[in-house]
């Protein structure tokens, strides 16, 4: 099965669309995102698709009340990737980092960016800074809340990705809550980040029965929908979540929100298992990596993909200088790739 699934990721990534070339691409990509200025501050104060505003900070508590799903949009090309870096750089786990927009500084993510490309990574995750932010633990909010007090917003992280991303070997995901969007407009949203090179988009607060408008503009901006599910998740909405996937999946590897911990959930395992028991797409854990170690056990237990976030923002953020923070985080991000070799 694996075998066959390189194979068939080969071939697509032979046929990754010439449209994906940036010199192709509008010269003024942010010139209908003026009204979207005001979209990274919740509403009154809440988030408006979040349960309770900011109060619930837990997925299983999340999944709960809302018996919903959360997802994660993201190019073809990371479904490549993932399977290229496999058969053709010898390791089995794709390295994913995640850092957020404009903590310190948006010059520093610039270079952030650049460090994490030059390191290895196979897909960079960033996040869009917004007050409520609730699938994230106290390092995130600490960085968005940063970010936002010194005037971060989605004009000048499109604007400065505009210039970065052609610089970068690997794709980009944006990391947004709903409210921004819909604050921009769907179909604008999706069309704005596409034109600056950004090849997918996650969204933790839309419930699986709310993607449609989501899903439809994915596929005319050729992004996919990649469906996240939880340790909570019941088998059969799993089942429903992998097969409705048209990329990765993504899995949250423990109850609660974003954060380190000190190991993986030992459920992972056999979550990785009854995933891979009904699809052959990669899967991805995520949530509370953030040690070489933890690494090597998602590699053993056969996860295609590794994603790492509160470990790098919090060097970043408390770095003693924007210089330091960058050394800092080039450090760990080749501690963490060279336990995927």
């Amino acid at each position: 099965m694996a075998a066959a699934l390189k194979a068939t990721c080969f071939l697509q990534l032979q046929k990754k669309p010439q449209e994906d070339n940036l010199l192709s691409r509008p010269s003024n990509p942010l010139k209908n995102y003026d009204s979207c200025q005001d979209g990274l501050q919740a509403t009154n104060g809440h988030s408006q698709y979040g349960p309770n505003g900011g109060a619930v900070r837990d997925f299983h508590q999340i999944e709960k009340t809302r018996q919903s799903q959360y997802s994660i949009l993201d190019s073809s090309y990371f479904k490549d990737l993932l399977c290229f870096a496999s058969q053709f750089l010898g390791f089995g786990v794709a390295f994913i980092p995640y850092i957020t927009a404009g903590d310190p500084d948006l010059s520093t993510t610039a270079e952030a960016l650049k460090v994490l490309d030059s390191c290895g990574s196979d897909i960079i995750e960033l996040g869009v800074p917004y007050s409520d932010p609730l699938a994230d633990g106290p390092v995130i909010q600490a960085a968005a809340t940063r970010a936002l007090a010194k005037g971060t917003n989605f004009n000048a992280i499109l604007s400065m990705l505009k210039e970065v991303v052609p610089q970068l070997s690997c794709p980009l995901a944006l990391f947004s809550y709903y409210n921004p969007i819909l604050k921009c407009g769907v179909e604008k949203f999706m069309s704005t980040v596409k034109d600056v090179g950004v090849h997918g988009l996650v969204v933790p607060d839309v419930p699986l029965e709310e993607t449609e408008i989501l899903r439809n503009e994915a596929v005319k901006n050729n992004i996919e929908l990649v469906l996240l599910t939880t340790p909570t998740t019941p088998t059969e909405r799993m089942k429903a979540i992998v097969e409705a996937s048209e990329g990765y999946v993504y899995l949250v590897s423990s109850v609660g929100v974003t954060g380190a911990r000190a190991s993986v959930n030992a459920k992972v395992e056999t979550l990785l298992s009854e995933i891979k028991e009904v699809t052959s797409k990669p899967v991805a854990v995520g949530f509370g990596i953030s040690k070489p170690e933890q690494v090597k056990q998602l590699v053993a237990w056969g996860a295609d993909g590794v994603i790492v976030g509160s470990a790098m923002v919090k060097l970043l953020g408390e770095a003693k200088s924007p210089e330091e923070g960058l050394k800092e985080l080039e450090t760990l991000t080749k501690s963490l790739k060279s336990a995927l070799l």
